[in-house]
């Protein structure tokens, strides 16, 4: 069975971090963040950074299609002003997407991992909104969150709650904690992932009086 503990890597806990900075008031503490890790004896080699802001790139461009660009650039502009030469990546990943129906099949598979029996009465809800719909599907999943070549799957869906989260929103926290539990994550990493999001709202003085607790969403996992 994989390892699905976020304490398995000291990337799982700095992934959550990079989630709430792009979408915190401070994008540009990514920097911060970006500094702290590489001094970290796993991230020495410039191959092992090339490797760590792969992911950290990827995870800002999830964040995109939940929270606009201007926070994610602003993330990715702050690191890049302090990583040296010997450790920039200059590859893409997503060149050669397209909106086809390869994508679409990979859009509603992941959908349907993470929604699973609430698959269809979720889409519905746009039923008289189809441009939602569409969004949801071709572009959401199908462009940002399918793609999952450089974060693995709970990596990726670490990735929504945390950033939906830290917006005080309270319907989509719902779908995606439970979206978690369902892709693997423990109902007690759920919680250690809830409880770093509600430590860093409280270091930006956000108050999230209307994200649901793990416990309220468990039942309906």
């Amino acid at each position: 069975m994989p390892d699905h503990s976020l304490r398995s890597s000291s990337w799982n806990r700095s992934q959550l971090e990079s989630k709430r900075l792009g979408t915190g008031p401070n994008p540009e503490l990514a920097s911060d963040l970006y500094l702290y890790l590489t001094q970290k004896e796993e991230f020495t080699s410039s191959a092992k950074r090339q490797a760590l802001v792969r992911r950290i790139r990827e995870a800002l461009i999830k964040c995109v299609s939940i929270v606009g660009c201007c926070k994610p650039i602003e993330c990715i502009i702050a690191i890049s002003q302090v990583e040296q030469e010997p450790d920039k990546d200059y590859t893409m990943t997503r060149e050669k997407w397209q909106c086809d129906a390869q994508n679409h099949e990979n859009a509603t598979r992941w959908f349907r991992s993470v929604y699973g029996r609430d698959e269809r009465s979720t889409l519905s809800l746009f039923d008289a909104h189809k441009d939602f719909q569409w969004l949801s599907t071709e572009i959401t999943y199908g462009l940002y969150l399918s793609d999952r070549t450089v974060l693995n799957d709970v990596e990726t869906e670490i990735v929504v709650p945390a950033s939906i989260m830290i917006q005080n929103l309270k319907i989509e926290p719902h779908w995606h904690s439970r979206g978690a539990r369902r892709v693997g994550i423990s109902k007690h990493d759920t919680e250690v992932f809830w409880s770093c999001i509600q430590e860093v709202a409280r270091y930006f003085r956000l108050d999230l009086p209307r994200v649901p607790t793990v416990a309220e969403v468990e039942p309906d996992v």
